[in-house]
């Protein structure tokens, strides 16, 4: 099998890699070096998001592989998000076209709805990314009254100008995609949701890939992400340590991280993790020289508890409920 396994898109038919290299909380003095790495150990997929808040030197890493040769424009696929605070028409192409300068392309590949969720505006001159808080001082979330119509019309709009060549949605349920395939012009080409053996959601992803759409899984290794950030990570039972995954890294000579990255692949879910350690950041890569068998994907699967840590109802959003 290639090492750069891809899933075809729709309605392009533009191939997107299956593994890719996440932006989330790399910081931004790595932030250039870490995307030269990448092409340069073969990855061709880069996930960033403007509320991630190192685009900027994602851009300059970009630009320094196309002038060393690295890689070309058309041989990579970039993905970026579209942040909460700008759901409305008017700040839609606005927020892309920042994101553009920022990484410096002249396109997408992939332009997401981050979350289903409109907050109030936050002009970037005051503050850039918005984040979630109106008013950090405050620690206020203000909703506003955006329908997601609205905000995928704007999207549509931006691949009809040639921004974008596809786009798609992220932590959205099942009852907001089917209603959101009732009026989409152009249908959403992936889902990106938290995925790994404690949420597997494979109700959701067989009904999304059921209506054409490929499904990429964030946070692949379950707590480790959220340790500084959520309570209820630290004491959450670490992926690595449960039995099964140890069994089949030490029967496929694999590292713990490399069997759950697997696991997804292996069930054509794209993954995007992330590593500042080069010798982990090409061990993530390394997954085609061994396979799982139904029997063991279906044990890492049976770890499925419904634990869910990228979860909006922190700042009272229950979108998940």
């Amino acid at each position: 099998m290639s090492d750069n396994p891809t899933v075809k898109l729709n309605p392009t038919g533009q191939p997107m890699p299956l593994v890719g290299v996440g932006m989330w909380k790399v910081p931004n003095d790595k932030a250039t070096d870490l995307v030269v790495e990448a092409f340069k150990l073969g990855y061709r997929l880069v996930d960033c998001a403007s509320d991630y808040g190192n685009e900027k030197e994602i851009g300059i890493g970009l630009k320094k592989a196309f002038d060393a040769g690295i890689v070309k424009r058309e041989d990579i696929f970039v993905t970026s998000k579209l942040w909460n605070t700008n759901h409305a028409r008017k700040h839609v192409r606005k927020a892309v076209e920042r994101t553009l300068r920022d990484l410096q392309l002249d396109h997408l590949d992939l332009y997401l709805m981050h979350f289903p969720i409109a907050l109030k505006y936050v002009d970037p001159e005051v503050r850039y990314p918005a984040e979630w808080y109106y008013d950090p001082n405050k620690k206020e979330v203000i909703p506003e009254n955006i329908p997601i119509q609205e905000t995928w019309q704007a999207m549509e709009e931006l691949v009809d100008a040639g921004l974008v060549k596809n786009i798609g949605i992220s932590n959205c349920c099942a009852g907001l995609i089917i209603d959101l395939l009732r009026y989409a012009r152009i249908k959403p080409s992936v889902l990106q949701i938290e995925h790994n053996p404690y949420l597997t959601q494979e109700t959701l992803i067989n009904y999304v890939k059921s209506q054409g759409m490929a499904v990429t899984g964030y946070s692949n290794f379950g707590n480790l992400s959220y340790v500084d950030l959520i309570p209820k990570a630290k004491t959450a039972p670490i992926l690595f340590d449960q039995p099964i995954i140890k069994e089949l890294a030490s029967s496929k000579n694999k590292s713990p991280a490399q069997i759950v990255l697997k696991w997804c692949v292996q069930r054509q879910i794209a993954i995007v993790p992330k590593s500042n350690n080069h010798d982990r950041l090409a061990q993530n890569k390394q997954l085609f020289d061994f396979e799982l068998t139904q029997e063991e994907l279906h044990k890492i699967s049976s770890l499925n508890i419904n634990l869910r840590f990228n979860d909006p109802a922190d700042f009272d959003l229950p979108i998940f409920d």
